[in-house]
């Protein structure tokens, strides 16, 4: 359709950056060649940091011997219920931070004294309390995810619009229909994003947990490469643990585009 004469052109298609899922894998694959290349060529010394090649051999007798997916499979349980355990309980004490005044005070209190504590300095008292075995590293991601969490939703009501609040009020709205028609959709989000954050800390815990008290588990896997001075299966477990976080990022993207396909 032809512009008219003297008609201004149309400027408000909004700000909305779009991924460009192509762009990402080129960035990854162009720094692997760079990196590749730079070993090749003598430029980077494989003692050190073996080439790409020669982590994707020890990625491959790792998967063939089955050794990958027995440390996989462990650190993928324990990071799983540590991780549900915590988001649980950090979405519920933040909705009653967001939402209820006689537990906004208390819980701000209890975030914000135990927040800065660095969780895995908290690793062996959870071992002298839940034992050596799982419990002590479930409770210890459960305890890093939780507070993250608390911050996040709290923080995710409090900024939904209270004019839409009093709008669903004026129209009778029962609380209820309130928290999940209004303040639900309106924090969620800021919530989701707040699993990005969560996941990673999540992941550090649990490789720091593995490390201290483990005998299988990626973070097991790559202190006792560490230990032989086997760069190529330490790497090989570094690379799991990225790949391992693009993975858990994507699903996350995937829940995102479907809980907010109405934006």
């Amino acid at each position: 359709m032809p512009r008219l004469e003297g008609s201004v052109p149309f400027r408000g298609g909004g700000f909305q950056p779009r991924d460009r899922p192509l762009a990402a894998a080129a960035t990854l694959f162009g720094v692997v060649l760079l990196w590749q290349a730079l070993s090749s060529a003598g430029l980077m010394p494989t003692l050190f940091l073996p080439s790409p090649a020669a982590i994707a051999r020890a990625l491959y007798r790792l998967t063939m011997s089955g050794e990958l997916w027995r440390h996989l499979s462990a650190s993928l349980g324990r990071l799983a219920v540590g991780w549900c355990l915590g988001t649980a309980a950090g979405l519920v004490l933040g909705f009653a931070i967001g939402l209820l005044s006689a537990l906004r005070s208390p819980g701000l209190a209890l975030v914000s004294a135990l927040f800065p504590i660095p969780k895995i300095a908290l690793l062996p008292l959870f071992i002298i309390w839940f034992g050596i075995g799982e419990g002590s590293k479930f409770v210890t991601i459960a305890f890093g995810v939780f507070f993250p969490t608390a911050i996040a939703t709290a923080g995710a009501v409090d900024n939904v619009p209270r004019t839409l609040i009093r709008m669903g009020q004026s129209f009778g709205l029962s609380t209820v229909s309130i928290i999940r028609k209004i303040v639900l959709p309106g924090a969620l989000p800021a919530i989701i994003s707040g699993f990005r954050i969560t996941v990673s800390v999540a992941i550090i815990l649990l490789v720091a947990a593995e490390m201290i008290g483990a005998e299988n588990g990626i973070g097991a896997f790559v202190l006792a490469a560490g230990n032989l001075y086997d760069v190529d299966n330490l790497m090989a477990g570094i690379v799991v643990l990225s790949a391992l976080g693009l993975l858990i990022a994507a699903l996350i993207s995937r829940l995102e585009r479907a809980l907010l396909a109405w934006r």
